[in-house]
């Protein structure tokens, strides 16, 4: 445990506050002088909000000398990503449309993190709209890779993922629709937490995907997703969608061992055509959980590529459903390759959609066939560790569209059949870039991952490892 406030993690700075080891106070101020120093190499935040931050803080150290414990985040400031609405804040989505807009409710994710006594240090950068995997953004440029600030940071939670990695917020919500939220997992070097469709309530974040979209944190541990996790999940009558089913101990499963664990190793796609490190960080990964009692196997999946298609297709004809009144009327507000890919989805046959979604039901049948004997999958987050922002911008070059679809390649599948998915830290290349790889899990058994996440993480260093300043 680190004795630096900024420095650690989650779970260790609500403990120390609740043991009044350190004040909120402190820590909000640790943290704030890191976001001074990080910010301008960075442009991770959408808004830094230290004055009323301070002073919610204040609240909160008075408030625990009276005794009084609003719950496990007590005094805890946390950053989010700019989508989650909280009344009388401005929540921009990283757009130009909704630069000014103000919601008049919070959303119910937000609201049991500030129930749990969370306060707010400010808002973190996005993609526009949350629709872009790399995290370019035409408005507000981009957000750069704490561990060589060329590079990107992946989207669309890209804020979160590089706030995170760079310790300017102990933890962060991201959304995962296509891979936003293991994207930048794997690109800083941070651990990520995909829900089950349907685990963590939508209402009051800005919709993408209606039957993809998923709520779920960013943080340095699987820990601390499970701390998260727990305190946001379950049913909300103000989403229909919100599943019922039964929560598990998120935080107690952190504890558990992989000795009786199979895990399944994919026979071919997500192991096909691999960069050369990301290829050897799966194999140490495979080596080390070998090593610690898991069972590892083979698994033959369904055609990967065809679910990665489909899900493709679904959030093209979603997003664009969303956003049509905004393209007739306000075209130009919107950055170009954003707007393209909107428009694109608006070519999208109903039937084609219709087909596709009639098919998910099938396709997740026949990936619970195929995995029945194991408990999880691994497989790399995404086939390449993170390119330059200047080669996966627009313009840069002719490669530079099929260099985008490649990375979320391995994202994708898990989004269309609506799986749980944690991405940890699991090596660097050798110019010093994080690598990261995804357990993928059955439905609802978020708890399962967490074991394997945490258990890697005990023997492990890759999520302590910090990266250095830019000069």
């Amino acid at each position: 445990m680190s004795t630096e406030p900024a420095l650690m993690t989650l779970t260790e700075v609500a403990r120390a506050i609740a043991m009044k080891q350190v004040s909120s106070h402190e820590v909000t101020r640790a943290l704030l002088h890191r976001i001074a120093q990080w910010q301008p190499h960075l442009n991770a935040f959408m808004s830094i909000e230290a004055e009323a931050a301070l002073k919610a803080a204040e609240v909160a150290d008075a408030e625990l000398a009276k005794g009084n414990v609003r719950g496990p985040l007590h005094g805890v400031p946390l950053a989010h990503k700019d989508m989650y609405y909280d009344a009388g804040h401005v929540a921009t989505c990283g757009s130009l449309i909704r630069r000014d807009f103000v919601p008049t409710v919070t959303s119910t994710a937000l609201q049991r993190l500030k129930d749990a006594g969370q306060i707010r240090l400010g808002t973190l950068h996005l993609a526009e709209f949350a629709y872009g995997p790399t995290g370019h953004n035409a408005h507000y440029g981009p957000v750069r890779n704490p561990w060589n600030v060329a590079h990107i940071t992946g989207g669309s939670s890209s804020g979160s993922g590089s706030a995170v990695a760079a310790r300017l917020t102990y933890a962060a919500l991201g959304s995962d629709t296509g891979g936003s939220i293991r994207m930048p997992a794997h690109f800083c070097g941070v651990t990520g937490l995909k829900t089950t469709v349907g685990r963590v309530s939508r209402a009051g974040a800005m919709p993408l995907s209606q039957s993809l979209d998923t709520v779920g944190p960013l943080a340095r541990t699987a820990e601390d997703c499970a701390l998260l996790l727990a305190l946001m999940a379950g049913a909300d009558p103000a989403d229909s969608t919100c599943s019922h089913e039964p929560l598990s101990d998120y935080v107690g499963a952190t504890k558990g061992s992989l000795k009786g664990l199979k895990i399944g190793v994919p026979a071919s796609f997500y192991v096909d055509d691999l960069d050369s490190e990301v290829a050897r960080v799966l194999d140490e990964t495979i080596a080390v959980l070998k090593r610690e009692g898991a069972d590892i196997v083979t698994v033959e999946l369904p055609d990967q590529r065809q679910l990665s298609s489909a899900s493709q297709l679904v959030l093209a004809a979603e997003a664009a459903a969303f956003h049509k009144r905004w393209m007739i009327e306000r075209p130009q507000d919107y950055g170009p390759q954003v707007l393209m890919r909107l428009q694109n989805g608006l070519a999208v046959p109903a039937i084609t959609y219709l087909e596709a979604m009639r098919w998910r039901g099938p396709a997740l049948a026949a990936h619970n066939a195929a995995t029945s004997d194991v408990d999880a999958v691994i497989a790399p987050a995404s086939p390449v560790p993170a390119p330059t922002i200047e080669e996966s911008d627009v313009g840069g070059g002719p490669n530079a569209p099929a260099m985008v679809q490649r990375l979320t390649l391995f994202t994708r599948p898990v989004n269309f059949l609506g799986l749980p998915s944690l991405t940890v830290p699991s090596g660097f290349t050798k110019s010093g870039l994080p690598v990261g790889m995804q357990l993928i899990g059955r439905s609802f058994d978020e708890a399962t991952l967490l074991t394997i996440g945490a258990a890697f993480q005990r023997v492990t260093d890759y999520h302590d490892r910090l990266p250095k300043l830019p000069s």
